[in-house]
């Protein structure tokens, strides 16, 4: 399976470093020097990373072939794909990758369908799910402890506890007449 692990930036200095704008929780392992990487467009690649290191918070690398800025340059806005077993997990047991939680369910703590994971959107201070519902709409749901407090890949659902306003067209299934539904479905984790 293959997951994009960054995406090139500007050419830095002139001997072909790049920066990279990284897409993966495991940088280290995913753009160490020695590793070959797939690229998108794919006449770029692959490349293999010969050299790399973090520059006032962002990563360089430097990939072998490339020597000039003119060449790095050219790998501007390139996609750095990683080829990764299906079957492999990441080492925190709180940690996900995308292909693990796109097309899982998405309920609720009550059981209220809410819809179905269509993709991880990456942001630089937080994921977002991005959820298509019944009625072909999306909702973005930040994806932190808070709001998503369990992930069952075995049931291929996840569970999510929104903040008021987050899911307001969501009527509560038991609100009784003249209530507000408010409360109805606190539950101390």
């Amino acid at each position: 399976m293959q997951l994009v692990v960054g995406r090139i930036g500007r050419a830095h200095g002139i001997k072909g470093e790049v920066s990279v704008e990284v897409r993966t929780d495991e940088p280290e392992l995913r753009l160490a020097p020695g590793a070959v990487l797939a690229t998108d467009p794919a006449a770029t690649g692959p490349l293999t990373i010969a050299a790399g290191r973090v520059h006032s918070g962002r990563l360089m690398l430097r990939f072998e072939g490339v020597s000039d800025r003119t060449g790095a340059e050219a790998l501007r806005n390139t996609l750095l794909i990683a080829e990764v077993d299906p079957q492999e997990t990441p080492e925190d047991p709180e940690e996900f990758y995308d292909h693990q939680l796109i097309d899982l369910d998405v309920v609720t703590r009550d059981g209220r369908e809410v819809g179905r994971i269509a993709e991880i959107s990456h942001l630089p201070y937080q994921d977002l799910l991005v959820v298509r519902r019944p009625d072909d709409t999306e909702v973005l749901i930040p994806f932190v402890a808070e709001i998503v407090p369990e992930i069952d890949l075995e049931e291929q659902r996840a569970v999510i506890d929104p903040p008021p306003g987050l899911l307001d067209d969501i009527a509560p299934q038991d609100t009784e007449p003249g209530g507000t539904g408010a409360g109805d479905d606190a539950v101390d984790g």
